[in-house]
């Protein structure tokens, strides 16, 4: 089975696309860039060359992908969500003779999204971070700072305000600090525990504790 690319996308050269991906309307891939099997590239999106993109990822429309951003499998990327690669960006040099060069520099900081991961609408997301296994960010947040796995995160700029479980329920939330959980048991069955931050699976549904 192949891809699904839209009469309007513009795939360029290098871009590799596994079977059963969907590229939509006016959609913008530079290569080299991978995207895995069975994906879906949202209309009017822009993913930069040197991006690399594991399978079954759902990617709205509208997102802004920029060169050195590692989705891992599973993730979902909300609509118009933006992320950014540069710590210090300039057009120019100091004294405004001359553009600043495109291409990767000691400055161009790499983004890594981990496997199962959530990123709310119109999200947007620093340099150089990395947003763990299963966490949820909110819609709106500007994300400075990295995200753990299972963490629920909201604000400007983005703080955790919870735990969530694979399933994408929420199981704890926090008005201040993360608090220590023991032994909490999500709705779908599924129990975590979390110390200093760090969430632990204990056990999926129908095991043992």
């Amino acid at each position: 089975m192949s891809a699904r690319v839209h009469s309007t996308a513009l795939v360029e050269d290098g871009v590799i696309l596994g079977d059963g991906t969907s590229v939509w309307d006016n959609a913008h891939l530079r290569g080299p860039t991978r995207i895995g099997s069975d994906c879906i590239v949202g209309g009017k999106t822009y993913i930069a060359y040197g991006v690399e993109i594991a399978d079954r990822v759902k990617i709205n429309a509208f997102v802004y992908i920029c060169y050195g951003v590692k989705l891992g499998t599973g993730v979902f990327v909300g609509a118009g969500t933006v992320f950014t690669n540069d710590r210090f960006p300039r057009a120019c040099d100091p004294d405004l003779t001359e553009l600043q060069t495109s291409a990767p520099t000691e400055e161009t900081l790499l983004t890594r999204v981990g496997e199962g991961a959530t990123i709310g609408a119109r999200a947007l997301i620093g340099p150089g971070l990395t947003i763990g296994r299963f966490s949820m960010v909110g819609m709106g947040a500007v994300v400075t700072r990295d995200v753990g796995d299972f963490h629920m995160v909201a604000g400007h700029p983005a703080r955790t305000i919870g735990y969530v479980c694979r399933c994408g329920q929420p199981f704890a939330r926090f008005r201040e600090e993360p608090a220590e959980i023991v032994d909490t048991t999500c709705a779908c069955g599924r129990i975590y525990a979390a110390r200093d931050g760090v969430v632990r699976e204990l056990a999926q549904p129908g095991q043992a504790a």
